[in-house]
């Protein structure tokens, strides 16, 4: 399996596979089969949101794995359905959202609150379903950064979820609002026994600038990542860090030198550490999202991405577009793929 894994990093591998972050791993509390029991247990989750985690950890090809590989599908109504399915219209039909993330060996499937009604009875049993609550509505013209509830805490757990995702737009005229609805849609969700996720999202045009867009600044989304645990995200979505420097950039907030000089580096493994740092040093699982689907070149970005996310500390990917947008075979070839760089024991933290 190495082997392969160095194939598709090409030219990078040696680099990504041998490089020593400067974040040391022994400060960080690291994914792994026993996750549940030696970090989880002692936090004021109920027992049934322990449960349901541990059923996410024991389904699909990474059982037992401590890691996760989730499918997400929200697309329709964050890109638009003509955007997102359009490209495989088989998609436009949601059982077959559900089939590919069961042929697939996923953990879980997420999607919106009419995707997996519409097949609950038939799959709730099958998979582990998280109900996505808030979405970016695009019909709204002119478009804006937003995210409203479409779902409720309450239908999720009737239509058989384990687990509920919610997205704040930090940086965003509405984040304010978005923090609060959140953060109270989670406390509702840890009482009915559900894992919470959290896309922690940076969304300002000020933060993309001449000189970088830092959107995807280790800085910014290492920031939001520590906002998101502290409304007791149990695992946070975020994009894997491109840069850094975001607040010395744009001149605002607080920061430390030492951010960059002690802690980071321009190495992308050192950025996504940070990222996992910022997620109370690993007590809650950080997932990175595997991006847009380009065609040419998927599965070896999707891999990149997940040798950097494992090596970095991170529990796991949660990639879309790169596999639904494709026959499903190949989507299944392409997540197989993510699966194996957790499954790979030559792979891991250091």
């Amino acid at each position: 399996m190495i082997a392969q894994i160095e194939k598709w990093l090409g030219k990078e591998s040696k680099d990504l596979l041998a490089y020593t972050p400067k974040f040391p791993v022994d400060q960080l509390l690291l994914p792994g089969p026993d996750f549940i029991e030696r970090v989880c247990t002692f936090t004021d989750r109920p027992p049934a949101v322990l449960r349901n985690f541990q059923a996410m950890f024991d389904h699909g090809r990474l059982a037992g794995s401590g890691y996760l590989s989730i499918l997400p599908v929200d697309q329709g109504i964050e890109h638009t359905a003509g955007a997102s399915f359009a490209p495989n219209p088989l998609y436009f039909d949601p059982e077959n959202i559900v089939k590919l993330a069961i042929e697939g060996g996923c953990n879980a499937v997420a999607s919106t609150l009419g995707v997996l009604g519409a097949v609950s009875r038939k799959y709730a049993h099958r998979i582990p379903f998280m109900v996505k609550l808030n979405h970016n509505e695009l019909l709204t013209y002119p478009n804006k950064f937003d995210q409203i509830f479409f779902a409720s805490v309450q239908q999720a757990f009737e239509l058989g979820a384990v687990a509920v995702g919610a997205t704040i737009y930090f940086g965003s005229e509405n984040s304010n609002r978005q923090l609060q609805e959140v953060s109270e849609a989670f406390q509702y969700a840890h009482e009915l026994g559900m894992v919470t996720f959290l896309w922690a999202y940076l969304r300002n045009s000020a933060f993309k600038t001449n000189q970088a867009d830092f959107h995807t600044a280790a800085d910014l989304t290492g920031q939001a990542n520590h906002l998101g645990v502290t409304i007791q995200a149990d695992v946070i979505k975020q994009k894997q860090a491109t840069n850094n420097g975001g607040f010395k950039a744009l001149n605002f907030a607080k920061t430390s030198d030492k951010v960059y000089s002690d802690l980071t580096s321009d190495h992308p493994i050192d950025l996504t550490r940070y990222q996992v740092v910022n997620c109370y040093n690993g007590r809650a699982g950080m997932i990175n999202s595997g991006g847009a689907s380009a065609g040419a070149g998927d599965l070896e970005q999707a891999v990149r991405t997940a040798v950097i996310n494992k090596r970095a500390g991170g529990m796991g990917m949660i990639s879309g577009r790169k596999a639904f947008q494709k026959p499903m075979k190949e989507g299944v070839t392409l997540l197989n793929a993510i699966q194996d760089v957790y499954l790979c024991k030559e792979v891991k933290p250091t």
